[in-house]
């Protein structure tokens, strides 16, 4: 007679003769595996926020402790409005401010000053004043007549490339004929000698101050609108063309920024002046808000910029 097969019961599997049957373990499905990346994107973020904030205070000290001007890395959106929190409580009498080589820029470094070494009225002036102490320059690069004109990522990639990490360079302002490139000024000599190609285009390099940046070619817009009131999301939405909801949803997400900080209030009321910022849709001025029209509705002028 033949001998029976032993069978043993664990509380989460079955083993018959080297055989594991896992019992109450269901498949992962599509959204599980998206929560658990959502879960390491956060970790990765939170570790690097911590990375950035300790090098904030590293400059901050630096700053105090010797008398001398202080800059940070390129700041995308996020990392600005971080580094700005920070600064307002732990500053104190040091002058800060965030700088990207034109009023409009998107990427910045933050500058520190020391009390009474900062020469004018603003960080633009002191550097117009004190050319050496800008910690930018401008890379220009152009194309030869007739070359098809490059984009953006055309000549970031290219950047990229070469290994240049994106904190080391800024806001790139590009035309049919080349484009300006921000960087750090100890970035400039090598981005000079290797920086010769992007896309299948060759490019004709050459260094000039920031001074002679020159502005995007025509990708703005003015827009006439009504709102209910200057809520942020009313303006979110009449500035991006949206449906209020989805510009609730965009501020509830914190991808909504008001003059450089993260803004996740959708009753926030805006100002004349003030700037937003849509990540990954551009950004927008308010440049007047008054009068009411006959269903009592308020009309807001913009500038927007793609």
């Amino acid at each position: 007679m033949p001998r029976r097969r032993k069978r043993y019961y664990n509380r989460s599997v079955f083993r018959i003769i080297g055989i594991v049957i896992p019992v109450g373990i269901r498949e992962k499905t599509g959204e599980d595996v998206h929560r658990e990346s959502d879960g390491r994107n956060r970790e990765n973020m939170e570790k690097e926020d911590r990375i950035l904030l300790a090098g904030m205070e590293d400059k901050i000290r630096q700053t105090e402790e010797q008398y001398r001007m202080t800059n940070s890395r390129f700041l995308d959106l996020r990392q600005r409005s971080l580094a700005e929190v920070m600064s307002r409580s732990r500053c104190g009498g040091i002058i800060y401010g965030f700088y990207g080589g034109y009023e409009d820029a998107e990427r910045v470094v933050e500058v520190l000053f020391p009390p009474e070494r900062m020469e004018g009225d603003s960080i633009e002036e002191h550097f117009r004043r004190v050319p050496e102490d800008n910690p930018l320059t401008v890379i220009r690069a152009e194309l030869k007549k007739g070359t098809p004109p490059l984009s953006h990522r055309d000549y970031l990639g290219a950047l990229m490339g070469l290994g240049i990490k994106r904190e080391m360079t800024g806001d790139i302002i590009v035309r049919d004929d080349g484009a300006d490139i921000i960087v750090l000024r100890e970035a400039a000599e090598f981005l000079l000698l290797h920086y010769t190609k992007a896309g299948r285009a060759n490019l004709t390099l050459s260094e000039v101050a920031v001074d002679g940046l020159r502005a995007a070619e025509g990708h703005g817009e003015e827009i006439t609108a009504s709102v209910a009131s200057l809520r942020l999301d009313n303006v979110v939405a009449a500035a991006f063309h949206v449906p209020r909801n989805r510009a609730a949803e965009a501020v509830e997400a914190g991808i909504i920024y008001v003059n450089g900080i993260c803004e996740k209030k959708t009753d926030r009321q805006v100002k004349e002046g003030e700037k937003i910022v849509f990540r990954g849709k551009g950004r927008a001025r308010l440049l007047s808000a008054g009068g009411k029209n006959g269903k009592g509705r308020m009309k807001i002028t913009l500038r927007r910029n793609i």
